[in-house]
């Protein structure tokens, strides 16, 4: 059985952006898409923050970010050991070590054995949790904000420049969508570190890392997953759409849901829908029947709803 999601945030003024500055402007990053530019929000910042997010909800991780540092560092507590850490074994790693340093790193992998898991260990793991780019819904306006930052004066006993700094940071107001992907064979030898990861992307947040300029949530405003035997999504992963200034859409699945006089007829089977958060809480009664009655699961919280997707792809063991 495979997953797969789409998440859609909420809107908000957002200043997200990962490395250096084009002198002495905050450039956020961007994908050109038809005629516009729109931002985006890299995979490897999402999965940055859902480490800190496991750990936050009781899971043991082997990274962690240094912040207090010259450049972008993260410290390890031991060697890669998928069935000690919930981050290893969603996201895998890489361990570029040449022959010499396999032997010195499996001499020392011996000595430790204790420690491990018994899980053997590998120099790399491809992840269990596919995700791409978060890609914002609207165009990048060229809109900028300046900031002025103060002189370090006075008794000061330190500072960072001989004067003030105009501070110029890109800004977007705009939602973002991202798509996840998990099989769920591969989750099943740690079914609670999974239905913790469903938690976790549910309450995302601090996605912008040591460089936020701004407070902006990644949890889901409007998500929808699919529980499959299909080896693809079978449908748009960057599918949502606002209409209307406010309302969250999805015109591909809800059509094809309610496409054919029968769900037999329709485009998707219903079953293997689950829509929650504020695409359901803007849809009309109408279709929100037509949706249940074609076997579709919605909830107006996408956090119930993911907790009712982790029920269903591993159920709670029953007393007794």
């Amino acid at each position: 059985m495979n997953l797969f999601g789409t998440v859609l945030t909420n809107a908000a003024p957002s200043a997200n952006y990962r490395g250096e500055s084009a002198e002495n402007r905050a450039v956020i990053q961007k994908i050109t898409k038809g005629r516009f530019e729109y931002a985006i929000i890299s995979p490897e910042a999402i999965r940055n923050a859902l480490r800190e997010t496991l750990r936050a909800l009781g899971l043991p991780c082997n990274r962690t970010r240094l912040d207090d540092e010259e450049q972008l560092a993260v410290e390890f507590q031991d060697y890669p050991d998928a069935g000690r850490f919930a981050d290893d074994f969603f996201m895998g790693w890489l361990v570029a070590a040449g022959k010499a340093d396999r032997e010195k790193i499996n001499k020392a992998l011996a000595e430790n054995a204790g420690k491990r898991s018994g899980v053997a260990f590998r120099f790399k793991r491809d992840s269990v949790l596919r995700m791409n780019m978060a890609v914002a819904l609207e165009p990048y306006r060229h809109d900028s904000v300046f900031t002025q930052s103060p002189l370090n004066a006075g008794k000061s006993p330190w500072k960072n420049a001989d004067s003030s700094q105009l501070l110029h940071r890109e800004t977007a107001f705009t939602a973002y969508q991202f798509p996840f992907a998990l099989n769920l064979e591969d989750c099943r030898p740690k079914a609670v570190w999974t239905r913790t990861l469903l938690q976790a992307l549910g309450q995302l947040n601090e996605v912008a890392g040591n460089h936020a300029r701004s407070y902006f949530e990644m949890a889901p405003a409007s998500i929808v997953v699919r529980l499959t035997q299909s080896l693809v999504a079978g449908f748009n992963t960057y599918g949502f759409e606002i209409a209307d200034g406010a309302r969250h859409t999805l015109p591909e699945i809800v059509h094809g849901l309610r496409a054919g006089t029968s769900p037999t007829e329709a485009d998707f089977p219903g079953s293997e829908f689950y829509l929650g958060g504020k695409i359901v809480r803007d849809m009309d009664e109408t279709t929100v029947v037509d949706l249940k009655a074609r076997g579709a699961t919605l909830d107006r919280s996408p956090q119930r709803l993911l907790d009712i997707v982790a029920e269903v792809s591993f159920p709670t063991p029953k007393a007794g």
